[in-house]
């Protein structure tokens, strides 16, 4: 009890908040910034957004692809059948 007493102005001095300072750097506060930005993107689900959005670009291409293929198939069949 008497260690308790002697450390009471120690304890005092020490934050309310139980930090030390450390958050207050300015290195400390980006990294903290950048993990949370990362954090609310998949929170927000923006890189699923842009994974469908590039998976639906993509099946667009194929499927105009494949339209070209059966546009000129159509047309040899229709040469073919007028020879």
């Amino acid at each position: 009890m008497l260690i308790l007493l002697r450390k009471i102005p120690a304890l005092n001095s020490l934050p309310q908040n139980g930090s030390v300072g450390i958050r207050e750097h300015h290195i400390i506060l980006n990294i903290e910034n950048k993990i949370k930005n990362v954090f609310i993107a998949f929170e927000k689900q923006i890189f699923l957004h842009k994974f469908l959005s590039w998976i639906k670009v993509m099946a667009l291409r194929v499927e105009t692809i494949v339209d070209h293929l059966l546009h000129r198939i159509r047309k040899k069949a229709q040469q073919v059948d007028k020879k």
